[in-house]
């Protein structure tokens, strides 16, 4: 578990190992209000991605949570909620 917040290149660092890329160029730009379906993630992709943040965050994301964050910035934005109420 991790105290620092969750940020967008750790959102960037999970969904490139979720997906099996090793490019962080395809995550280039100003991405934090760009459909994630438009960034070519898709639900299998952001369920690992949601596994992923919750084994090294220790944060419990519900379905609900991860499939209502339609752009990375509703993502980090629920995870920093979750860890806001952790601490």
């Amino acid at each position: 578990m991790t105290s620092s917040p969750f940020t967008l290149a750790d959102l960037k660092r999970i969904l490139l190992e979720s997906a099996g890329a090793d490019d962080l160029s395809a995550l280039d730009g100003d991405i934090l209000d760009v459909n994630f379906t438009e960034l070519g993630y898709e639900s299998l992709a952001l369920l690992e991605t949601g596994s992923r943040i919750e084994r090294e965050y220790a944060v419990e994301l519900d379905d609900s949570a991860l499939f209502d964050a339609m752009t990375p910035r509703d993502l980090i934005e629920a995870v920093n909620g979750l860890l806001a109420t952790a601490a």
